[in-house]
Order: structure tokens, then sequence, then C-alpha cells
């Protein structure tokens, strides 16, 4: 088998993008994604909708990654899919395409953990960009999760905090409903933090033992200052959005590194490696870039098209299986709830 030169394609469909992106020896050749607007509606991802159009988009995402990395399918080395956590209908989807397509092609397939490749995202080639040493700690925040993950191995990873309830990206998410913005919110809520006052209002952090996180009580929080102050002031939205948003921000970028900071006091370990759509969050980036001078930690932050979901963290993740003969067979099944 030929590992020097290497074409796999990445499929990801765990919730409402469809993915691929085909890369080789670890360089991406091309990273195609599909949104789905329809979701902004209904302030949330429907799934029903989410797996219909996946339906819809695989076979022109699939063509388009093939033609943007000016190959063919007959160069193609392996196919590479998002196995879960996720959503099932959307899961189906992909796993069932990548199953038909390496079966045709003849080509080994790669089952892909989605919070796996959000962490390993990190190993893709791009040009000034330095990878993590192992070990380093892997904190992984996007709508469905908020981990904190201690990283030995490509493949030895072990969870030592999460949440146990909302994800934090949901906390983002569900106080831009409260405060009338549109879905989702978190990019909304970070551009106004910017121009707004963080301690203009003042939002209790929930006391959780140890490195796990929870978001649903600050929700309920959010919820009923603003419910009491709209009482008072039905104009106090508007008249104060901007240091809202900075304060709501302010209070859960200090919950997420409150926890950083215990999880390198417990471990001992100064590398740290973010990823997931939060990630993306300025706020966040800005806190990381604070403690690397403050407290000598090494920051890892991926670029902009590596934190959301796409299909270029399940190619390489499929590519470092690749090397070590990692493949599964034809039986293999979509898991929605897939642990690290």
């Amino acid at each position: 088998m030929n590992t020097q030169n290497t074409y796999i394609l990445g499929i990801e469909s765990s919730c409402d993008d469809t993915a691929a992106s085909i890369l080789y020896n670890g360089k991406i050749l091309s990273n195609v994604v599909a949104n789905q607007a329809i979701h902004e509606t209904y302030g949330g991802v429907v799934p029903e909708l989410a797996s219909r159009a996946h339906q819809q988009n695989i076979v022109p995402v699939v063509d388009q990654a093939i033609k943007q990395a000016g190959i063919s399918t007959s160069d193609l080395d392996a196919v590479a899919f998002t196995q879960g956590p996720g959503l099932m209908g959307s899961l189906l989807v992909g796993t069932s395409f990548a199953k038909s397509l390496a079966y045709g092609l003849d080509i080994p397939l790669i089952d892909v953990n989605h919070m796996q490749a959000h962490i390993l995202a990190h190993f893709i080639e791009k040009e000034g960009y330095e990878k993590p040493e192992f070990p380093f700690l892997a904190m992984t925040i996007s709508g469905g999760h908020t981990q904190i993950v201690r990283v030995d191995g490509y493949f030895k990873m072990t969870v030592i905090g999460e949440t146990i309830d909302d994800a934090v990206g949901e906390a983002f998410d569900k106080s831009g409903k409260i405060l009338g913005l549109g879905y989702p919110a978190g990019p909304e809520i970070d551009t106004r933090a910017n121009l707004g006052n963080p301690k203009a209002f003042k939002f209790t952090r929930p006391k959780v033992a140890g490195l796990n996180f929870s978001f649903s009580g600050l929700k309920t929080a959010i919820l009923y200052f603003i419910q009491k102050q709209v009482k008072e002031n039905p104009q106090f939205i508007v008249e104060n959005l901007n240091d809202i948003c900075a304060s709501i921000q302010y209070t859960i970028v200090g919950i997420l590194m409150d926890k950083l900071k215990l999880a390198v006091k417990d471990t001992g370990i100064h590398r740290i490696a973010i990823g997931g759509g939060v990630s993306a969050n300025s706020g966040i980036r800005a806190a990381l870039k604070q403690a690397e001078s403050r407290h000598g930690w090494q920051t890892h932050v991926p670029a902009f098209e590596f934190t959301t979901d796409n299909a270029a963290m399940i190619a390489i993740v499929g590519y470092l299986k690749f090397l070590e003969n990692d493949f599964a067979d034809q039986s293999i099944m979509a898991t929605a709830r897939l642990k690290i």
C-alpha cells in the first residue's frame, strides 16, 4: 500500500452542514461546505429537514470537492466519514454514501469520531501553523458539545471534563433568542460584545465540582434578568443590547477559562488547543492569548475554516488511520451518541 501519495476523501454530515474534502498526504486540496439556511426560520436545527437537505447536497458537494482537487474518483485511496456523534438522520446520509462509494471503488472505508476530528484538525498541514506536541489539553466547544480532553497521542484521548447539561454554543444561542436575535446568535453576540461593556451586568457563574461545566442555570438567570428589566423598562434590550451581549460573553468566557486553568493546574500540561464552532469567538481567543503571556501557556487556535463542522478534519483523521491500516468494514453503522 502506497502511503507516500495518498488521497483521502472526507465526508462530514453530523448536523446541518454537508461537507466534503480531499486531503493529499495531510495537505488540503479542497474543503467544500454546503450550509442549510432553512433552519434559521425555526431558530434551531430541525433534524428531519437536515437529513433531507443532506440527501440533496451530498452528491454535488462530493463532486465539487473532487473537481476542486483536480483529481478523479479513481485516484482516491480511501473514504473517511463521520460515524458519530450527531443527528441520526444526518449521519445516516453520510454513512450510507461513504459505504456505497468505498464499496463501488473497492477502496478502504474509515470511520471517524466527530469529536476526535475537532481535536485532530490541528494536525492538518497548513503553512505557518505550529501543531501541538503531545501531551496537550484540548477544549472542544460547540453548539452540541463542551469538553476538556487530555490528548496523549492521535488516538489516545481521555475526557477529563464535560458539560452536565447544555453545551456552550447552546448557551449563546438561547441567550440570543431571549434577546430577540436571529439563529445562530453566537456570532452576533460576539460582534456586539466588542462594542459593549463586559462588566455592565453581572451574572453568577455556576458552581460545578471538578472540571465539568453547567450552562443551564446561567441561561435561566439571563432569562429572569431580562424579564425583570423589560417589565420595568420595555426598551431595556434595545437601549442596552451591546452591554448585555458583552456581559453574557464575558461570563461564558470566564466559565471556560476558569475550568481550563483548573485543568492546567491538575495535569501540569501547559499546551492548550481549542476546537469546535465556539472557538471562532473573539472573546475566547483573546482570553487564551492573555493566558499565554500571563501563565506561560502554549496555545493553538485553528484557522476559522477548521473551527465549525468541516470535512477537512474528517479527512485528516482518515489519513492518520490510513497510515495505521485502521479500516472499517461494510457492517459499520452510524452512531448518534459516540464517545471519544
